[in-house]
């Protein structure tokens, strides 16, 4: 299943960006009606259900050629991140300092998995949010979720 996502990433990420799209994540898993393909895609100012059909259409013959699941059926989806997802890549957290974030930790840290802050800083190794008038600087292999705070 791996190598679907990695044929599929290496082959069409030049594709996805040369059309001014970021390419966030492909995913190869079982649903409940089968196999699917999802390609997530982002752009700065969002992402349509136009650009989304965009994509699709303009990836999907190079897939039926590239063929990266040997024949074995599945549907391909293009989707946009959404507004609650996990921020993981450089970009996403640089589009997200001096905002509010909420982290969950895989193990406990002063008694608590979850914190709420303001993004401040980052690094290939750490993130770094302002929780009060304290920074608290949090190793990024021990982070389990990252995702905006979003207020409405």
């Amino acid at each position: 299943m791996a190598k679907v996502k990695e044929i599929s990433e290496a082959k069409l990420r030049p594709v996805i960006e040369e059309m001014g799209y970021e390419l966030v994540d492909v995913e190869y898993k079982k649903e409940f009606d089968g196999m699917s393909l999802i390609f997530t895609i982002d752009k700065e100012e969002g992402v349509t259900i136009d650009d989304c059909e965009k994509v699709n259409k303009a990836i999907d013959p190079i897939i039926d050629e590239l063929n990266p699941t040997g024949d074995e059926p599945y549907t391909l989806v293009v989707s946009s991140p959404g507004l609650d997802r996990q921020l993981k890549t450089d970009r996403d957290l640089r589009r997200t300092l001096d905002k509010d974030v909420s982290l969950t930790l895989f193990s406990k840290l002063d008694g608590k998995k979850n914190f709420e802050g303001t993004l401040v800083n980052f690094d290939e190794k750490t993130v770094t949010i302002k929780i009060g008038d304290e920074e608290k600087v949090f190793d990024r292999d021990k982070i389990a979720g990252l995702k905006l705070v979003i207020k409405f």
